[in-house]
């Protein structure tokens, strides 16, 4: 008998060079074809150019286990952060049920992170905020202060918006710039959005509505379009 998953969309934003396809790698123990900027242009250039799926799953948590499921799904949506690429942020945004803002703990806010927070403020009304790079902070004895120093000067940005209040959890993706060194912080993470999953169900009386995000050329088959079902429609 095949497990029941809940699902939950998870949006990954952020300022361009945040760190935020390396934190979903980080994330990820399920990965798609559009995974991890596998765009010829993405690796070419550096960047996330296009929505990127990736995948983990937990035991369902406490609060929720009176739901009829087995396992608790959090589908990464790994959104560009440059800003020539807005419309595709706001495609992926259509989609999330809550989002992780990914912060380079070393520069605070920039450009772009203030537009996702703005796009995120629309779209939703659960984050959770990755401070990453915590590696590069220096003296590494300072850290833990540094850490406080940056929640309290961003908690006061947070106040003046939807987020007041919201958790700030610091973590490095790829320590040292190298990805076969362990990240820190990632169960942090995980827990954090594990508690801000609602414990309400999928409405499945809704019509059926499906999101189109992606569009593959297949030789011999034509265009076949993939998306994410928004609401289930009963028949």
């Amino acid at each position: 008998m095949s497990k029941r998953v809940l699902n939950v969309n998870v949006g990954i934003l952020g300022h361009v060079d945040s760190g935020k396809t390396s934190l979903v790698a980080a994330l990820s123990t399920r990965l798609s074809t559009a995974a991890l900027d596998k765009h010829p242009q993405s690796k070419e250039r550096g960047i996330t150019l296009d929505l990127g799926f990736s995948a983990f799953t937990l035991p369902m948590p406490e609060h929720m286990a009176h739901l009829p499921y087995d396992e608790l799904q959090f589908t990464l949506v790994d959104c560009p952060g440059h800003a020539s690429l807005i419309r595709t942020i706001i495609g992926g945004i259509q989609i999330i049920d809550m989002m992780v803002l990914v912060i380079d703990i070393t520069k605070g806010l920039q450009t772009q992170t203030a537009e996702c927070l703005v796009v995120g403020e629309v779209a939703t009304s659960r984050m959770v905020v990755a401070l990453n790079k915590i590696d590069q902070l220096y003296p590494v004895d300072e850290r833990e202060k540094g850490v406080r120093r940056a929640i309290k000067r961003l908690g006061q940005t947070f106040a003046m918006t939807k987020f007041a209040g919201v958790n700030m959890v610091p973590v490095s993706a790829k320590p040292d710039g190298k990805a076969e060194n362990p990240p820190l912080g990632i169960a942090d993470l995980k827990a954090a959005l594990v508690a801000m999953v609602p414990p309400v169900p999928r409405v499945i009386t809704s019509p059926f509505l499906f999101a189109i995000d992606h569009c593959f050329p297949i030789k011999g088959q034509g265009s076949v379009l993939t998306g994410t079902v928004l609401q289930v429609g009963c028949s």
